[in-house]
């Protein structure tokens, strides 16, 4: 697991002394990424570097690597589950290894199947290969000097880039990129509505002008002074296996799809553990670690001390107790929103998902024992497990109700003051009524969103141009009209799952320096839940339906059978009661107000909605708090103290090849 960073000249050479120069402050940027090793190497042209977490082969897999000729050098972020079947293969083929890493075997998967070597990685990767053989054959007559990126088929790992008319440059952060001195750190203002509504900014785009995410399943090129982007996996459509499977067949297949899945994730030279939340994603990842582990499962959890709405601990113990694990546990507290400037340096834009701050707090006390820790993260994807999909079948039978009750439903709801606590009713109640009856889209962007489309406009000084509701269109597919459920299954992967749930979980981790493994998102094991038909992943009103079966008998039953239970924070009652002051002279400071995003009587009216416990805006304050941060540290530059010095002296830092 590594931090990566670096250029490419699109015309001529530049000077070695300056890259070198200004390369330093980009590869610090990303030291929490990897503290173990750093390096770097500047050619005529490029320059490429990382910041290493050391997790297979500790002494030998040191980056940048090339290969014998010296002129394909690779910067790897990630890990390549199946990379000792694909080195032994590539033996056969004729190539000689010097290391045990899996880099290595990527740099030669390259060299032999060029860029389409990514079809055969197994894993989470984001990679940059600088190749400066002329006229090699997998790169077509006449092709010159090439840099190529590529990102993992779901985006467990994070690939930014930015480009002008002399270079490109790309880091796994965009704090790395920044560090350039030809960026400029400018708002993006046309994707300020896109953030309020989804809580994060949706790939390609970022909060800064001119610089881009690399999409997940998507390879970037350069070459010949052009740059081009390719998509190389898409999310399958769901398709019924052949032949057909009964559901018995199901349960079997996907329980050992699942159990391979962790299996490969425990390759590991340093110590592993997991995270534990006490849902069945998390347990099962557990059970299974239990069962091939030969010592106690170091499991870690997280709590919170003054809201026990939102606490899980006790179903985390049973677990813990189940499996006899190594059990930690971490309570987290309201002065925990001292973290916020550092998470939002940690994630380089604003981001909505509060659940950050007990992510942070969990991987910091997991670092403290291991080095890798896996996560059930992508279940409820995969299978079906939030509650709004059940929403989505019973919105069908709501939508068709006489108007006049569906109108007596919203007046009623509307009347009643709404709790912070986590499954405050009317909150929820007033969601599910006000966009059931809207078309599939805009009623599941009415569910999720943080701020709906009709506040955002109200809220903006600005008139939108990106606008949301239309974007959000996008990842529908009217191939799959007749399958509503199988279609929002499949929006939530190319959407929230990218976009928020593993940016957390790759900021927050890495930012302690822990490598968090993924088996639910596994390349095997999605492809094979897209052949499970929707209607056994949610099963009249039971969530995740096909999963639970499968792991009966693997977890205990009073886990599996009992009501999900988010990762949430109680963001609203703190808001409501001892950060209501900090939340007031963030926002209406007269700084914030003089930006000119957001008009001040509307951002009034949010805040005394929510201290006056009329409405739960908590996660939409939480939104715009963090924004105000992200525009303070990025923007205005204000100092931050989560800055890293720079770890090494330049002749320590690096080598040089093509002077």
């Amino acid at each position: 697991m590594c931090g990566i960073c670096g250029w490419v000249q699109l015309h001529g050479k530049s000077d070695i002394q300056t890259s070198t120069l200004v390369f330093e402050p980009m590869n610090a940027a990303l030291t929490h990424r990897g503290p173990d090793d750093h390096g770097a190497v500047v050619f005529d042209d490029a320059v490429l570097g990382m910041d290493r977490l050391s997790i297979i082969d500790l002494e030998g897999g040191q980056q940048p690597i090339a290969n014998e000729a010296e002129d394909c050098w690779i910067v790897f972020n990630g890990e390549i589950y199946n990379f000792v079947e694909l080195r032994e293969e590539l033996k056969t083929r004729g190539h000689r290894f010097r290391s045990r890493s899996d880099t290595e075997v990527i740099l030669r998967a390259y060299e032999e199947w060029g860029v389409d070597c990514v079809q055969r990685l197994r894993g989470m990767f984001a990679f940059a290969i600088y190749d400066r053989r002329q006229g090699a054959g997998h790169r077509g007559a006449g092709a010159h000097t090439r840099m190529f990126l590529a990102r993992d088929r779901v985006g467990k790992k994070p690939m930014y880039y930015y480009q002008d008319d002399d270079r490109l440059i790309f880091g796994s952060e965009i704090k790395a990129i920044l560090a350039h001195p030809s960026v400029r750190a400018r708002v993006n203002r046309t994707v300020i509505p896109l953030y309020l509504a989804y809580g994060y900014v949706p790939s390609p785009f970022t909060l800064f002008e001119d610089i881009y995410e690399l999409p997940p399943g998507h390879m970037l090129s350069v070459g010949d002074g052009k740059i081009a982007i390719r998509q190389f996996w898409e999310m399958p459509q769901d398709s019924v296996a052949e032949p057909a499977l009964t559901e018995t067949e199901y349960f079997a297949q996907l329980r050992e799809h699942f159990e391979e899945a962790v299996k490969v994730r425990l390759i590991s030279d340093v110590p592993l553990g997991a995270f534990l939340s006490g849902g069945v994603d998390s347990a099962a990842v557990v059970a299974v670690m239990s069962r091939l582990l030969d010592h106690p499962v170091s499991t870690f959890a997280i709590g919170f001390s003054d809201d026990p709405s939102f606490n899980e601990l006790q179903y985390a113990r049973i677990v813990a107790d189940h499996y006899r694990t190594d059990h930690h546990e971490f309570m987290v507290k309201p002065d925990a929103i001292e973290l916020v400037p550092k998470l939002v340096w940690h994630y380089d834009q604003p981001f909505a998902d509060s659940s950050a701050i007990p992510s942070y707090c969990v991987a910091q006390l997991t670092r403290e024992h291991v080095k890798v820790a896996l996560t059930g993260d992508g279940g409820d994807e995969l299978f079906a497990g939030y509650e709004r999909f059940a929403a989505a079948r019973v919105a069908e039978i709501y939508r068709h109700a006489p108007w006049l009750l569906q109108c007596a439903a919203r007046g009623f709801v509307h009347a009643l003051p709404e709790s912070t606590s986590y499954n405050g009713f009317v909150r929820r109640a007033r969601r599910f009524v006000d966009s059931a009856p809207l078309p599939l889209p805009e009623r599941y962007l009415g569910w999720v969103g943080i701020f709906k489309p009709e506040l955002v406009r109200e809220l903006l000084i600005e008139p939108i141009v990106l606008d949301p509701t239309e974007h959000f269109r996008s990842y529908f597919d009217s191939r799959q009209a007749d399958d509503p459920i199988g279609q929002l299954l499949r929006v939530n992967m190319m959407s929230y799952l990218p976009g928020d749930l593993l940016v957390k979980t790759d900021r927050m981790s890495m930012a302690n320096s822990l490598e968090a493994r993924c088996p639910f998102l596994d390349q095997r094991l999605l492809e094979f839940a897209c052949t499970i038909p929707s209607q056994l992943k949610l099963k009249g009103m039971t969530t995740k339906y096909v999963l639970k079966r499968a792991l009966e008998g693997l977890v205990p039953d009073k886990i599996i059978w009992r009501k999900k239970h988010g990762f949430g924070v109680p963001v609203g009652k703190w808001f409501r009661t001892s950060l209501k002051d900090f939340l007031r002279d963030a926002l209406l400071s007269p700084a914030a107000l003089q930006r000119g995003y957001f008009r001040e009587p509307n951002l009034r009216l949010l805040i005394d909605e929510h201290i006056g416990g009329r409405r739960d805006h908590g996660h939409r304050l939480w939104a715009l708090l963090t924004f105000e941060i992200w525009h303070r540290l990025f923007i205005d530059r204000e100092v931050s103290p989560w800055i890293p010095i720079q770890h090494k002296t330049k002749s320590e830092f690096y080598a040089s090849s093509g002077a």
